[in-house]
């Protein structure tokens, strides 16, 4: 039975791609707004054209089809997300400068229900986990914008060749060659590993105990010591990054102390673990956003702490609270 024939309305029949049509355009643009915005343009120009749609292809293959030109239309224009360690080499507490850069430029972390479809198949899952994961979409960025959708359609999605060159308007040698240059180039970024963390297995869960419970005391040694020896700290709009534990500690104690008595509400974010993080309010009643933390972990240990300071854009976007009162904290404790 085709697309089509399931249901009557194309509303409906879109709504039904909605999350994967938004993972796929969050892969290829890096950004969680862009990619919704890239889906909505998708869905209009699908209404305007609707009646050149001849049912020659499934309903999802037009759908991307329309996808993947929004997409390359908006690389075209010179979109490219980054994460600090992209930009920067890192800097070393002591000497460290704010140095603030426009929204456009940073990878931004996305709530995994808006990207990732659910499935009874946990290999499917796990694999989509991994292709939403900071460290990849942002390796991702790296490709030119064709091979970019190749390898997702490709590795991500698993399209057949056929099918993609179909898609792309190009032929099966076009889109092997470019996979095999896509993965070239990747294998090339040295992407650092991160154990995927939702659900979280026992050690997981016992090590993000143990995170909270330093983080809330501001037990830095503590802290530090659930790192590894070569943990990442990045806190976008800034292009700051710092590398190590003696780095790191000296931030927290120094330039970072108003993050003392910070209280942290748990979420999820590109498959990873994370953390709405609420500094205490000025005027000492409860405690007022700060940052989206999301965690990468590999080995027992954080490998990368990611603050997205931006809490204007993230905390409704991830459903976190306006603020912490004293009610809310006293429940969070329970």
């Amino acid at each position: 039975m085709s697309d089509l024939a399931i249901s009557t309305d194309l509303d409906t029949a879109m709504d039904r791609y909605r999350v994967e049509l938004t993972g796929y355009c969050y892969r290829m643009l890096g950004s969680s707004f862009d990619a919704e915005d890239a889906v909505q343009d998708t869905y209009v120009r699908a209404w305007r054209s609707y009646e050149k749609f001849e049912g020659r292809s499934s309903l999802r293959s037009w759908l991307y089809r329309i996808a993947t030109n929004v997409c390359l239309d908006l690389l075209n224009a010179g979109n490219k997300r980054a994460r600090p360690m992209d930009l920067t080499a890192p800097q070393h507490q002591a000497s460290a400068v704010l140095n603030e850069r426009p929204e456009v430029t940073w990878l931004e972390p996305v709530p995994d229900g808006r990207v990732l479809p659910q499935t009874a198949d946990p290999a499917e899952m796990a694999l989509a986990k991994e292709s939403v994961r900071l460290a990849f979409v942002a390796a991702l960025q790296h490709l030119p914008a064709k091979q970019r959708a190749v390898l997702i359609l490709r590795e991500v999605l698993a399209w057949k060749a056929d099918e993609v060159a179909r898609l792309l308007e190009t032929t099966v040698a076009s889109v092997n060659s470019a996979l095999q240059r896509a993965r070239a180039t990747l294998a090339s970024q040295g992407i650092r590993d991160s154990d995927p963390a939702d659900p979280l297995d026992p050690d997981q869960a016992k090590l993000l105990e143990r995170y909270v419970s330093a983080f809330e005391a501001y037990d830095i040694t503590r802290l530090t010591s659930l790192l590894h020896e070569d943990a990442v700290l990045s806190m976008p709009p800034f292009d700051l990054w710092l590398r190590g534990h003696e780095d790191i500690a000296a931030w927290h104690l120094n330039q970072g102390i108003g993050c003392k008595g910070s209280r942290l509400v748990p979420t999820t974010a590109n498959g990873l673990p994370a953390f709405g993080q609420y500094r205490p309010a000025a005027d000492g009643k409860g405690h007022t956003p700060w940052a989206l933390q999301v965690l990468e972990i590999s080995d027992g240990r954080i490998v990368g702490l990611n603050a997205f300071l931006d809490t204007a854009r993230w905390f409704p976007l991830f459903g976190l609270p306006e603020q912490l009162d004293e009610s809310h904290e006293a429940q969070q404790g329970a």
